[in-house]
């Protein structure tokens, strides 16, 4: 695709219905969640996957790049990886004809488009860290020098519950910096016993490449034109406000919530509800697509007192109930 090609709203809604085929050869069920991160990618944004181990996380993650014509990298973080494992490390070479030595740098794995951050809380706060500034600046420092990262760039990172021995919580500046935090459960009964009876993963099932880098930039560009009505900003703005513990907060807010959410909220909000639309084939931002992506863009931004955790409240119960309080 050209710098001079255009791309249309029709072209996007066909090419995510496309998509969608091409990832159900190898995934069964998991709609919700196929889609979320789509609309995390298109909304240039990274995406944090939540769940249990075995739910086919990983999996997920691999079908997703397969897809896509970029480049492609895995890190599985364990409690001995290191920053340099992350983003790479100078190595001191010598010259075999002049003799000289001088340091190289060795780009890590984080110098892709897309990078799968597997199991991101089993590592300690000191590498978790070491993504900050590529996920929100696009470029890394190292070596002496700032380096930049190829476009379009996608951090998707699964994580097991905190509740798992051996895990660490993602510090706030870090969770804030994933556009969603997409849950995935167990799959229903029937689809369970389908993928037992199919066995998905070996499968020779081809599977087509729907993106590239000059096309997926494109949609990204896209999105943020698609048009956002007044009603549908003021309702995203009260939604995210609604979690803050502020005197005129609703009650549940004052007595389940330590902190809420900060204007960056608000804006995934909108962002992300730009994208669904777009993928859907509309050309407004609707007040269903911001419910639509409130317990994902929410849910890592607020956080239970010990009141909500003695009476086993979580935040996504939160969350719905203020949907139910917050008028349109």
């Amino acid at each position: 695709m050209s710098e001079e090609t255009t791309i249309t709203i029709e072209d996007v809604s066909n090419s995510f219905i496309q998509l969608k085929e091409e990832l159900h050869k190898l995934i069964i069920g998991q709609d919700d969640v196929l889609e979320q991160i789509i609309i995390c990618m298109m909304s240039s944004g990274h995406c944090l996957m939540t769940g249990v181990p075995g739910l086919g996380k990983t999996m997920i993650v691999k079908t997703i790049a397969q897809t896509f014509n970029l480049s492609f990298k895995r890190i599985q973080f364990t409690p001995d990886l290191m920053p340099a494992d992350i983003y790479g490390t100078d190595v001191l070479e010598e010259d075999p004809v002049t003799g000289k030595r001088e340091f190289r740098f060795i780009k890590g794995p984080v110098f892709s488009q897309i990078l799968l951050a597997d199991e991101i809380n089993r590592t300690p706060p000191k590498t978790q860290a070491a993504l900050l500034e590529a996920m929100g600046e696009s470029q890394v420092s190292a070596g002496g020098h700032t380096l930049a990262l190829d476009l379009p760039f996608f951090v998707l990172a699964t994580q097991n519950p905190i509740e798992l021995e051996g895990t660490y919580p993602l510090p706030e500046a870090q969770l804030d910096r994933f556009l969603l935090n997409v849950v995935m459960d167990y799959l229903p009964i029937a689809l369970e016993e389908k993928m037992v009876l199919e066995p998905t993963g070996n499968k020779s099932e081809k599977i087509e490449h729907n993106f590239d880098a000059e096309k997926i930039i494109a949609i990204q560009n896209l999105v943020r034109q698609i048009p956002v009505p007044k009603n549908v900003i003021s309702y995203a703005v009260r939604r995210v406000s609604s979690t803050r513990r502020l005197d005129s907060s609703p009650q549940i807010t004052q007595d389940m919530l330590k902190w809420g959410a900060g204007s960056r909220a608000s804006q995934a909000l909108i962002l992300a509800g730009k994208a669904r639309a777009l993928l859907q084939g509309r050309l407004n931002v609707a007040i269903e697509d911001v419910q639509a992506l409130a317990r994902p863009v929410l849910r890592h931004r607020i956080s239970t007192n010990f009141h909500a955790d003695a009476e086993g409240t979580t935040e996504d119960d939160i969350i719905k109930k203020l949907l139910e309080i917050v008028p349109e």
